[in-house]
């Protein structure tokens, strides 16, 4: 009852029309990025607590991504919301054509545990620069973050604007339950469908930004120290728990020796000798994840890594060899720091092994042949991704992300974010100063023939 409470006096702040004008959405997105600044320490901490994070990486890939998102909006949002002109044919002369944006309303932003700041405020950002009022739901698995981001937005934003609804699964439910008028949805497919299939009672649209397989390609071709490199840092960034973390790596069979010997240099480069005691590597969120992911570790194609620690929930960077099709870790998104390697004879066999499973979040290519990285790109369906780096096309406020298939449907960050939660609304007007009359009754046939010169 409190929920839908809330839910409709948001309905009802927003009929009032007092988040159209842009001043008052970048004001509010001004605060909202000082009350950040602010709260940075507590932030930091909190994502210790949930998932282990270290300062640096707290900062880097979550902090600092939603600061730069908001700087990015606070620059663009006039321009991005002025009326845009559309030409006119000639048979609806006189008139101009116009589009503006229309923010939806009340929109319903759920977000997951991996990245727990930075994907509850990067949706947050365009749903209020959009002008909607907002219910934020973070995950229950990540409470500390979840108690900050809860704080930050008391601080800035009355509860009719702006709120976030803390609990687990009940919460969720009571929400779905309500009718929103969009929902962005962050998380695994199966959340994902039952997100969609409430959705679908109200004909709610949605964003769902979902995961799947994400596959790696060295080819013989790319320069393996670089690609050894940004593999081990988009594998093992957060233990792995990162929706476009590469999933698996299909190494050209005639370099995977020595591209396995620089990725374990990498591990140890990166992590030490012993990444468990090492002080800036996280952990799993929780007991449940933990010995999900162990249950998908082969012991006999175990190549590096495999140890672990139940009273830290920590599992040391894993790598994989000879991996098949058939394996347990080849049956489910990975979701955490085991890298298994395949090894292909020819592209065409690569990508007949990728289009084996459902169309991933992302895809990362290493190569330096400009012809193969075209035919790959245009042959492989996925949401987004990079050549020759991983996950770092995330970063980008000028691009687009999302996913297609079971990956996810939908777009956000930058501009997109601001498409994403407003309608387009199309207007034609009409001026009155000429009406011809071949639409109008009674019809002759000079005015059918003007209309079929108009019309072909």
């Amino acid at each position: 009852m409190e929920i839908e409470k809330s839910v409709n006096a948001q309905k009802a702040y927003f009929a009032t029309c007092a988040t159209l004008p842009i001043s008052y959405r970048l004001e509010m997105l001004k605060s909202l990025k000082t009350a950040i600044k602010a709260h940075e320490p507590d932030i930091i901490q909190a994502l210790k607590s949930d998932l282990g994070k270290s300062e640096h990486e707290g900062f880097m890939c979550e902090i600092g991504m939603t600061l730069n998102e908001l700087s990015h909006f606070i620059k663009h949002l006039r321009s991005w919301n002025r009326p845009k002109r559309h030409p006119i044919a000639l048979v609806n002369f006189p008139s101009k054509g116009y589009s503006v944006y229309d923010p939806y309303g009340c929109v319903l932003i759920m977000s997951p545990w991996n990245y727990p700041f930075l994907l509850c405020m990067q949706p947050l950002v365009g749903a209020l620069a959009a002008g909607n009022c907002c219910i934020i739901k973070p995950s229950a698995y990540s409470p500390a973050t979840s108690a900050v981001i809860k704080q930050i937005i008391e601080e800035v934003f009355p509860s009719e604007y702006v709120m976030v609804v803390e609990g687990g699964r009940q919460e969720n439910q009571a929400l779905l339950e309500q009718r929103f008028d969009y929902i962005f949805f962050t998380g695994g497919v199966t959340v994902g469908k039952q997100v969609m299939e409430k959705a679908a009672r109200h004909l709610t649209p949605v964003t769902l930004e979902l995961g799947g397989k994400s596959p790696c390609i060295i080819t013989d071709s790319c320069d393996l120290k670089v690609a050894a490199t940004r593999l081990v840092f988009g594998k093992y960034l957060n233990c792995g728990q990162t929706c476009v973390a590469p999933d698996y790596c299909l190494v050209d069979a005639k370099i995977k020796e020595p591209f396995l010997k620089l990725v374990k240099e990498q591990v140890v480069k990166m992590y030490g000798a012993n990444p468990l005691e090492n002080p800036d590597y996280g952990k799993i969120i929780n007991a449940k994840h933990f010995e999900r992911i162990l249950g998908l570790i082969d012991p006999q194609k175990i190549i590096l890594g495999g140890t672990s620690n139940p009273e830290t929930l920590q599992i040391a960077p894993t790598i994989l060899d000879n991996v098949t099709s058939r394996d347990a870790v080849m049956q489910e998104e990975i979701f955490g720091p085991i890298l298994p390697v395949i090894t292909y004879e020819t592209m065409e066999e690569a990508e007949a092994f990728i289009k084996q499973y459902e169309k991933p979040l992302a895809l990362y290519l290493f190569t330096k042949d400009s012809r193969l990285e075209k035919k790959f790109m245009n042959h492989v369906s996925f949401g987004g991704g990079c050549v020759n780096d991983t996950i770092v096309h995330l970063s980008e406020s000028s691009m687009g992300f999302g996913g297609v298939g079971h990956s996810g449907m939908g777009t956000y960050h930058g501009k997109k974010s601001f498409e994403t939660f407003t309608h387009k609304k199309y207007i034609l007007k009409k001026y009155n100063w000429l009406d011809l009359p071949m639409r109008y009754q009674p019809y002759k046939k000079l005015y059918l023939k003007l209309i079929r010169f108009f019309l072909h």
